[in-house]
């Protein structure tokens, strides 16, 4: 069977397999809907605290990625309503490629000075994504022509999304995840290889970035990383786990979501070279059609820098890894100390989660049931992102709901 029979054999089995995952995911994801855990609708009292308006249920939000609270912080709300005062549009409706407002480019350079690297927009991470990986797979970004794909087996769903255009390009491989030894032979029998993971993963942990960084010196390994879940909260600009730790190189590409821990919107492609960066935004699909940023959240993104070059950011990181080290010191997990802020309470299945969360959630606390698909069969639990605005008493009161209801 030749390489492309191979992708095409490989793309009718993904497709085939992602009905069997419904199938068989949903009668939890209907658990969850019987329980009022999907499609909440709530007025903010606070950050921290959500009031459905019907009952006046109040709850506290134990799964935002706000991770330093710079969504709701006045600087970044006032930057908002300033940019749509100052440019009287909400967007042009038009590709940035051809037209785009100053006060985008204005944001593009100053996210490259502060994360040290040449900067390109996206409306989302998705978006982005989707842009950028085909033509990383067909050999455009770098010299070797197209690259066979490894995906981490947790890659973020919005990259594994695009596995199946990629492989009009070339072939796709799924390692195991943070599995080197897979990596380092792909790299080995075919030469030129893309590498495809999370720097943080949503669901916890990291990429073994040392072991991925020695195969792209040995081998010529291209790394395209999603780092959303560190963006803010590591660095002393806010840069992320993995360009915290790498310089700017031809073979690295970091995308990261401002719609986290920056708490504006939007994404980020880092990338080594403006030539690269006015490639992408020509040829790379959603990075150049007319849904970009919108002019308000650009406004937010520039008002959060501003933080993220002052010393309030480092006030907000030591209060976030404040609460992440007290929760870890209160309830064991596998991902303690590890540097990041998402837990994960394993349960075993997804019934269980679901129940749990349910009466969390009739207790005040809002914490996710994660279950298969999203997380391996046997592995599901609940998920919980610890942010600099929680307060500590809150803390505490959820780890006693939680340990009542698990002993």
């Amino acid at each position: 069977m030749t390489d492309t029979e191979v992708q095409q054999v490989v793309g009718a089995r993904r497709f085939r397999n992602s009905t069997k995952l419904v199938e068989n995911s949903d009668p939890v994801w209907q658990a969850a809907a019987d329980n009022g855990l999907l499609g909440i609708e709530v007025d903010p009292e606070s950050n921290n605290r959500l009031v459905v308006p019907d009952t006046g249920h109040s709850f506290v939000n134990m799964v935002s990625c706000a991770y330093l609270g710079l969504n709701s912080h006045p600087a970044v709300l006032e930057g908002a309503i300033q940019a749509l005062r100052d440019t009287g549009t909400t967007e042009l409706g038009t590709s940035t490629t051809r037209i785009r407002t100053a006060l985008h480019a204005r944001l593009e350079e100053e996210l490259g000075d502060l994360f040290g690297a040449h900067v390109l927009l996206g409306a989302t991470c998705s978006a982005t994504s989707a842009g950028i990986l085909p033509l990383l797979a067909s050999g455009h970004l770098a010299p070797g022509g197209p690259r066979v794909m490894v995906f981490d087996r947790h890659s973020h769903f919005s990259m594994n999304y695009v596995k199946a255009i990629c492989a009009e390009e070339c072939l796709v491989l799924t390692a195991g995840h943070n599995d080197l030894d897979f990596v380092a032979d792909a790299c080995r029998r075919y030469g030129s290889v893309a590498y495809v993971g999370d720097g943080a993963y949503s669901m916890g942990g990291a990429a073994a970035l040392d072991g991925l960084l020695e195969l792209q010196n040995r081998y010529g390994l291209y790394l395209f990383l999603d780092d959303s879940h560190s963006m803010s909260i590591v660095g002393e600009h806010g840069e992320g786990f993995v360009r915290s730790r790498t310089g700017v190189h031809e073979l690295t590409t970091i995308v990261g979501s401002l719609s986290k821990g920056f708490g504006s919107g939007g994404a980020v492609a880092m990338l080594d070279s403006r030539r690269k960066a006015e490639f992408l935004a020509r040829h790379g699909g959603p990075l150049g059609w007319s849904q970009n940023m919108p002019v308000a959240t650009v406004g937010a993104a520039l008002a959060s820098a501003a933080i993220h070059r002052s010393a309030e950011l480092g006030e907000l990181q030591a209060k976030l890894w404040a609460n992440v080290d007290y929760f870890d010191e209160l309830v064991p997990t596998p991902f303690a100390g590890n540097g990041l802020p998402v837990r994960r309470i394993d349960l075993g299945e997804g019934d269980r989660a679901v129940a749990l969360s349910a009466e969390l959630y009739r207790r005040g606390f809002y914490s996710s049931a994660v279950f298969f698909p999203i997380v391996p069969r046997g592995e599901a639990g609940l998920r919980v992102m610890l942010r600099a605005d929680m307060a500590r008493d809150e803390l505490t009161e959820f780890v006693g709901h939680l340990d009542e209801l698990t002993s």
